[in-house]
């Protein structure tokens, strides 16, 4: 039941006043500089990097305890909190898969915080508990990573991460049993796990030194066979690379046993296939040369492999290859390249059902193993396939289907029929029909016509007053794609518009559009943005002092270079586990493989570049920046948290006197965002949402 919170004006005003007189934690500096190609850059937080020392954990206990107090203080943030509570509060499946002849499937119930694996002998039969992750920690920040099952279904062997690191451990359970079998390997990380005969395959890294795992660049990564009930220390090597230490692996075994592939990559694009006939002693074959595209083997059948790659082919085709006769001049195509991305391919009944990007807007195919359209599939609406999964002679497939105000519903699909049918549909408490969504084309700065979704409640006045929050991405060849945000509905039942621009970048129209936003180019990404802005100031949607903005990872550093770029088009701004330090992030874990989208320091005109718009290189003292609000988290070892640490004190120390807050929030026991338990996720939204609806004067209703 909806009700007002009274929150009358003296209210604001006195919390408007504790806003300006925040004192911050003196951030000590220290004479630290580097000089590139002839440029003395200082560097005073630099030992902010060292997430082990003592001095840095009392000055994160320090910026919490301001942030905390400052959030705490918002009168709404409880009524926030508690809606978000009952939103999150309902049951949710996954898209099933399967696997030896049993039928896998995640499920949570209500609040619980991680997703638990099921199993079930057939669709007839009760699921059963395989795998309750919540049972790995009294705090819930234990996950569940990855998973996968032997051929013969006896056997699961599943991966967790601790407190949201990228580092796993594999552990093996016996599944009709439920018991845990002793093996256990650990110092593995951006593995898959691929199941051989009785045992599997898997990537890791050697054993970092103590006390620096979360932060160390990772070297050498390598290919192991671990069997099962044997000693990690007697798993066999089966692959790497010790010419190239800034190289990783990933393994992968054709559903009937025949080939191990192996994926060797550089960098987030591109990768070369190594390929080996398990049946005989004959070592691997080079199969491509070069880093130049994306290879991903979907399965071999009748001595072909099949491939989805942008070979020559920038919005990408599936090939298939013959085994017998691996070179490229033999290579055919079954679904060649069309105007629109193909963006996965899955072998199901036999047949190819093929998933296109279409504006931003997926459409679903059926085709015939020698490329044969057959069937297009009906979808509800404009919005997003995901999880399709099927095994190759068997006739009924699953998939999900979700958009801005659908949320994800799991249909069934058969191969033989073309018909879908709903699996599971979650019961939400959220009135879809209330909002509409709507994708518009503003024009870039360089006239480059950019799409845009923009979601809200049905009959808003396009008066520029209403609070809007504007989310973008742009990297990586990331597309994102219209979901359903449980958290998200707290903004749009309160009068918000939320706006998704999908800047250049992104893989939304495929390998050009990515590389127009990379390295030289980077420059495209903040402006696509800041012109989606200026778009929605100029349509009546909202005003400068009722516009915020949010990104994650890379949108982190997108949120960080235009708010130095445009400090007077927002009012608030979200810069989540953001890449701020542009000269550094390849010196930390995996940040060197990012080298391909952003450049390096290393190089002379690309550290020109990346100066430029680096976040805390282009902070500038005395200016009136957006209120921030920057989140990070001490376990985060994909973008470590002392870009997020540097950025904060740099802008707090050059702030405008009497300005916005700018504020840091460090979650402990959480990393990037991966397997964040369902209480800490309702916390952290509740601090977002409220810290938006505060800092851009609104009322909240509930």
């Amino acid at each position: 039941m909806k009700k007002i919170i009274p929150v009358i004006l003296s209210g604001f005003m006195l919390l408007s006043c504790n806003q300006s007189k925040l004192k911050y934690p003196e951030t000590f500096k220290e004479d630290v500089s580097d000089t590139y190609f002839g440029t003395q850059v200082s560097d005073p937080y630099r030992w902010l990097e060292d997430d082990k020392s003592e001095r840095v954990a009392d000055w994160v206990k320090e910026q919490n305890e301001v942030t905390f107090g400052y959030l705490n203080s918002i009168p709404f943030r409880g009524s926030i909190k508690n809606r978000l509570s009952e939103l999150f509060d309902y049951s949710s499946v996954s898209a099933p898969f399967m696997e030896g002849g049993k039928i896998f499937s995640y499920r949570r119930e209500g609040m619980q915080d991680q997703w638990v694996l099921y199993v079930q002998s057939s669709a007839d039969d009760e699921p059963k508990v395989l795998i309750d992750p919540n049972k790995f920690s009294d705090d819930g920040t234990v996950a569940l990573s990855n998973v996968a099952v032997s051929r013969d279904g006896k056997y699961i062997a599943y991966a967790v991460a601790d407190g949201g690191s990228d580092w796993n451990k594999i552990k093996v359970r016996l599944i009709d049993s439920a018991k845990d079998l002793d093996d256990e390997v650990k110092w593995v990380k951006f593995s898959s796990i691929q199941w051989f005969k009785d045992g599997f395959f898997y990537s890791c890294y050697d054993a970092p030194q103590g006390g620096s795992e979360l932060s160390t660049k990772n070297e050498y990564h390598k290919v192991y066979y671990h069997k099962v009930g044997t000693s990690q220390n007697d798993d066999k090597l089966v692959f790497q690379n010790q010419a190239e230490p800034l190289r990783n692996f990933s393994a992968q075994v054709t559903s009937d046993e025949k080939f191990l592939i192996i994926s060797e990559s550089e960098s987030t694009q591109g990768n070369s296939l190594y390929i080996r006939n398990l049946n005989t002693d004959h070592d691997f074959i080079k199969l491509t040369t070069s880093f130049d595209y994306n290879y991903q083997v979907l399965d071999h059948f009748d001595n072909n492999l099949y491939v989805l790659t942008n070979f020559r082919s920038p919005k990408y085709k599936l090939i298939k290859i013959n085994v017998n006769t691996l070179d490229i001049g033999n290579w055919r195509d079954v679904i060649p390249e069309k105007k629109d991305v193909l963006e996965s391919c899955v072998l199901a009944g036999g047949k190819i059902i093929a998933t296109y990007i279409e504006d931003v807007k997926n459409k679903m195919e059926v085709y015939s193993l020698a490329g044969e359209k057959l069937h297009q599939v009906e979808l509800p609406t404009l919005g997003t396939v995901g999880g399709v999964s099927s095994k190759f002679k068997d006739s009924k497939a699953f998939y999900t289907f979700t958009s801005f105000t659908f949320p994800s519903v799991i249909y069934s699909f058969n191969t033989d029929t073309y018909e879908s049918e709903v699996y599971f549909k979650p019961e939400i408490d959220f009135d879809s029909d209330a909002f509409e969504t709507k994708q518009v084309f503003y024009k870039s700065n360089d006239g480059t016509d950019i799409p845009m979704f923009i979601v809200h409640k049905k009959g808003i006045e396009l008066d520029g007053n209403n609070p809007t929050l504007l989310y973008g991405y742009g990297g990586f060849n990331v597309t994102v794609k219209p979901s359903f945000s449980v958290s998200r509905v707290v903004w749009l039942e309160n009068g918000g518009v939320f706006a998704l621009a999908n800047i250049r970048g992104g893989g939304e129209y495929g390998e050009n559009w990515y590389r127009s936003g990379t390295k030289l180019n980077k420059q495209n990404v903040f402006d696509d943005f800041i012109a989606g802005a200026e778009y929605l100031i100029a349509e009546g949607y909202t005003s400068n002092r009722k516009l915020a903005i949010q990104g994650g990872s890379n949108g982190g550093l997108l949120v960080g270079a235009v708010v130095n770029q445009r400090p007077d088009l927002f009012k608030a701004a979200i810069p989540q586990v953001g890449v701020m330090d542009m000269l550094r992030f390849h010196k930390f874990t995996i940040g060197w493989a990012w080298v391909n989208d952003y450049g390096s320091s290393e190089d002379s005109i690309q550290f020109v570049n990346l100066y430029n718009y680096s976040p805390i290189h282009n902070v500038r003292s005395g200016v009136k920046y957006p209120a921030i609000l920057v989140t990070t988290a001490d376990h985060d070892d994909r973008v470590v948290p002392a870009h997020s640490f540097k950025y904060i004190a740099t802008i707090q120390d050059k702030q405008h006197r009497g300005s916005n807050p700018k504020l840091i929030r460090i979650q402990t026991r959480a990393g990037h965002g991966a397997g964040m338990p369902i209480s800490l996720a309702v916390e952290e939204a509740a601090d977002i949402y409220s810290f938006l609806f505060y800092n851009l004067n609104e009322k909240i209703e509930y």
